[in-house]
């Protein structure tokens, strides 16, 4: 892993990487004029759809605009063809751990994962112990972050296989670019993302549990203050599809039903956006408002989908991500095509010991994190938050992982100065059902703070367009 940041766009001497060259000829001919009032239209359109995101920690509590940037991320067509099948390989695996150990165990048998870091696991669900869901698949729709460390050098960062968001981003941001400069994909075969709503419809339909010709699928929401609802909406809109919360569904005698007008309609497929604990206040959490009493049952008796499947979040959690590439050889008798970063479980005193030795140049992250919140970037911290970072690390060592600061490739970005290099990450989003299948591209974020590394949405990151070239 070099330490210099690669450069998505220009190579160290500062030549035009040749998948860019398009591009950069046609940047070269904009005025800064005409760039300053295209981005201010994207901003005022974003504004008018009701793109927004809550910023978690901001005292007005308002919700605001995911800045967005016009400079695209462009991915080679060989580079995407080794990422696609890193990904599918990946995803595969995880979905047969999570059948696994919610059903025979072996990978716990074989000791490559100790059994304790399962059930003791606060994501893990001993409910779901030999429930039978469709088709074998639990993770229906799995987000992968994916950075860049070097030429041809990718790592996956983490797993998101609970319900992970940032898709109708994906999907506004190419309808973006190309109202706003349709003379680009004119010149350059992009490949399309517009027909996602459409690929995940059919996945959802094609895991119905009643092998209906014509299953009812909906999407479940916790409601309009959620900071992702403006996605729900949007992706029930496109799959043209019912958006509900919990109190719009209703059980009896085991099966899924919700109101209409036209009075109950059977459910066969719910794509969920509640965590686990919100589900069914008859099997989790029995404060929850936003579940439907007796959900569980429904699933138990094999009578509905949940898209993902309850208690995937073990096979998502930072402390089962240094088994993933075991997981690969176990499951599926291959080596792993897209490394993982290299991890320090600090649970293991031998590894917490080398940790606590090079604290200032690594990054800490919770195990049960999300959202970049509660880690610790050594290089960019004080000596005084290391230390007291330091001292949550001997009082609770299970907790963290630690890794490496990786360069995470850069790519230019527009900030007030003009074009500068910003660090950039990738969410591919593949989708198993009947079929396994990826999206061309994904969701490229940036840290739009010069030398930040956490491109986290609620955390002030932004988004960027990403391009996969057909040729």
């Amino acid at each position: 892993m070099s330490s210099t940041p690669f450069d998505e766009m220009y190579t160290p001497s500062g030549e035009v990487r040749p998948h860019y060259q398009d591009f950069s000829r046609w940047l070269e001919m904009q005025s800064s004029e005409k760039l300053q009032n295209k981005r201010a239209e994207a901003d005022l359109i974003f504004r008018r759809v009701g793109i927004t995101f809550a910023v978690y920690g901001e005292e007005s509590g308002t919700e605001r605009l995911i800045p967005f940037d016009i400079v695209p991320r462009v991915i080679k067509a060989s580079e995407w063809k080794t990422l696609e099948a890193g990904l599918r390989q990946r995803v595969q695996a995880l979905n047969m751990f999570l059948k696994d150990i919610y059903n025979e165990q072996k990978i716990l048998g074989t000791g490559l994962i100790p059994p304790e870091q399962i059930f003791n696991n606060e994501q893990y669900r001993p409910e779901m112990q030999g429930v039978k869901v469709a088709g074998d698949i639990y993770a229906h729709i799995a987000g992968v972050d994916v950075v860049r460390a070097g030429e041809g050098e990718f790592y996956v960062l983490e797993d998101n296989l609970r319900v992970p968001s940032g898709v109708s981003y994906m999907l506004e941001n190419r309808k973006m670019m190309m109202r706003l400069f349709p003379e680009l994909f004119a010149r350059n075969r992009v490949a399309p993302v517009e027909h996602y709503p459409d690929n995940l419809l059919e996945n959802l339909r094609s895991v119905s549990p009643q092998n209906s010709s014509d299953p009812t699928v909906v999407l479940l929401t916790p409601g309009m203050y959620n900071s992702a609802y403006f996605e729900h909406a949007f992706l029930a809109q496109q799959m043209g599809i019912e958006l509900v919360e919990g109190k719009d569904m209703f059980v009896d005698e085991e099966v899924l039903y919700m109101r209409t007008t036209q009075g109950p309609k059977r459910v066969d497929v719910i794509y969920r956006r509640l965590d686990d604990d919100f589900l069914d206040p008859l099997a989790f959490r029995e404060d929850s408002q936003l579940g439907v009493p007796g959900l569980l049952s429904v699933y138990r008796a094999g009578n509905v989908t949940l898209a993902n499947a309850i208690g995937t979040g073990v096979a998502d959690d930072k402390s089962i991500y240094p088994y993933v590439p075991d997981m690969i050889r176990f499951y599926l008798s291959e080596e792993p095509i897209i490394q993982n970063v290299p991890t320090w479980q600090c649970r293991k005193p031998d590894q917490l010991k080398e940790v606590l030795a090079k604290l200032p140049e690594l990054v800490v992250k919770e195990v049960h994190g999300a959202g970049g919140y509660g880690m610790l970037v050594g290089p960019a911290s004080t000596k005084a938050q290391i230390e007291e970072f330091r001292q949550k690390l001997i009082a609770d060592p299970a907790k963290f992982i630690a890794q490496p600061t990786l360069a995470l490739s850069t790519c230019p970005t527009f900030v007030e100065q003009g074009l500068a290099p910003r660090h950039i990450d990738l969410r591919p989003f593949v989708l198993s059902g009947s079929k396994v299948s990826l999206i061309p591209g994904g969701l490229s974020r940036v840290a739009l703070r010069e030398g930040s590394l956490v491109v986290n949405s609620s955390q002030g990151g932004g988004t960027k367009d990403t391009w996969v070239l057909e040729r």
